[in-house]
């Protein structure tokens, strides 16, 4: 089964399963409103490479595991990453299950990563050939079951290649822009958005300084994320940052950018890949965010669920609520989320 999306990238690894003689069968994933072109798109491939071809409806699922888990965690005080519970719940659960229902060996996708085996029997993760389109933080909540049935064929490839690949076959998807970051909040109005959906009026709180002094009131929970420097319309002898969400996104805490740094943190909801458990601390490259570049740091695990983690330099903005993704050079060892 490969996921077909209607864009380039999937398209093209279906392209290539078939040029090595794959048997395969097309699924496109109805997760929300306004997904009725890329359908089209993702039929269309799959006609003229000539394979069967079906559409999921998982918009039940997907506004209950992924989207109102957004909200809520929003709601929380904290900062969530959509796409990281999408690819957990819905593409390799959901998805992966309806494969192994039709009878598939594997599930493929157009993700920019490397799935393999170490040679003893365990599956690997590892980032995708192309640094600047790498998709691996977005996986690390793959376990060994699924990754036993997942193939990426464009993990060797980069994105350049692949445009080219796409427009040298005839494929009509070579121009086709790229995917959103939140497929469901297509304008990036997170605010309005999480109004329209709880039907509720923002949540009121407080600003205050570090030393609890009030600043005034606040937009409410949904406008707030640390290191947020614009829309605050405050007033301060200092350029203003968002330092800090507390008491459920009740409190946000304002300073000024220097204080944004620090080295120390905690990670929950934990997986890890070549191995159960960390038997010992370990050194390794941890990214906070897909954008951030990866530093230096060492990592304990303190619980069965958690760990602990220390930069060897602080970093700016460590955000609850979002991933923390932990490699050894290109193999991912695992991560969870901020807490």
């Amino acid at each position: 089964m490969i996921a077909m999306s209607g864009g380039v990238d999937s398209s093209v690894a279906a392209m290539l399963a078939i040029q090595n003689g794959e048997c395969c069968t097309g699924a496109f994933m109805k997760l929300c409103g306004g997904s009725e072109s890329s359908e089209l798109n993702a039929r269309s491939v799959a006609a003229h490479l000539g394979i069967p071809f079906e559409t999921c409806d998982f918009t039940e699922p997907f506004t209950k595991r992924v989207i109102t888990r957004f909200v809520d965690e929003y709601r929380r005080g904290c900062t969530p990453n959509p796409c990281v519970d999408c690819n957990r719940h819905i593409k390799f659960g959901l998805l992966l299950d309806r494969a192994r229902l039709l009878g598939a060996g594997y599930l493929m996708t157009g993700h920019y990563a490397r799935a393999g085996c170490d040679g003893k029997g365990r599956y690997t993760l590892k980032k995708g050939a192309d640094a600047s389109k790498d998709q691996s933080y977005f996986l690390y909540t793959l376990r060994q079951e699924q990754l036993a049935m997942v193939r990426f064929p464009l993990g060797g490839l980069t994105k350049k290649q692949v445009r080219e690949l796409a427009s040298g076959s005839g494929l009509e998807i070579s121009g086709a822009r790229e995917s959103q970051d939140i497929c469901f909040i297509p304008d990036g109005g997170h605010s309005g958005f999480i109004t329209a959906y709880t039907g509720e009026p923002p949540r009121k709180g407080r600003f205050t300084d570090i030393g609890g002094n009030d600043l005034g009131e606040t937009n409410g929970f949904a406008y707030y994320t640390i290191g947020q420097r614009r829309g605050l319309g405050l007033s301060m002898p200092y350029p203003p940052y968002v330092l800090d969400i507390r008491d459920g996104g009740g409190t946000v805490v304002i300073g000024e950018d220097k204080s944004l740094y620090s080295k120390k943190f905690t990670v929950q909801d934990i997986n890890l890949i070549p191995f159960d458990m960390l038997a010992s601390p370990v050194r390794a490259t941890v990214k906070i965010r897909y954008k951030h570049a990866g530093q230096p740091a060492t990592v304990w695990q303190i619980g069965k669920d958690e760990l602990r983690i220390e930069f060897d330099e602080p970093q700016r903005a460590i955000t609850k609520g979002q991933a923390a993704v932990i490699y050894d050079g290109d193999l991912v060892i695992g991560g969870g989320t901020i807490s």
